[in-house]
């Protein structure tokens, strides 16, 4: 151990290594969080706006689809998901470890 940590900093190196495994781990975790919140923010988004016209584009009726909040979440989940269609792939596979 002190040939790889001179100056008997094994142990804070070791705390480090973990906390910097825990770090890791929290991102995933977070990746993960990202394209269903999207998609629950688009859903959410989607209901509330039934109903109540848009009031600067009230008249233009025949305005790209694309517009909006909704549109704008569902693109932003869609564009989240690859943490989760890794996670997928690497469930198939068989090399997902809890």
């Amino acid at each position: 151990m002190s040939e790889a940590y001179p100056g008997g900093c094994a142990g804070v190196a070791i705390r480090f290594e973990s906390g910097h495994a825990i770090a890791l781990r929290a991102a995933e975790w977070l990746g993960l969080a990202a394209a269903p919140t999207f998609a629950i923010m688009a859903l959410l988004t989607g209901i509330q706006d039934v109903g109540m016209p848009g009031v600067l584009c009230s008249a233009a009726h025949d305005a790209w689809p694309l517009t909006g909040m909704v549109p704008m979440y569902l693109l932003m989940s869609a564009f989240h998901s690859a943490p989760w269609l890794r996670l997928i792939v690497n469930w198939r596979r068989g090399a997902y470890q809890a």
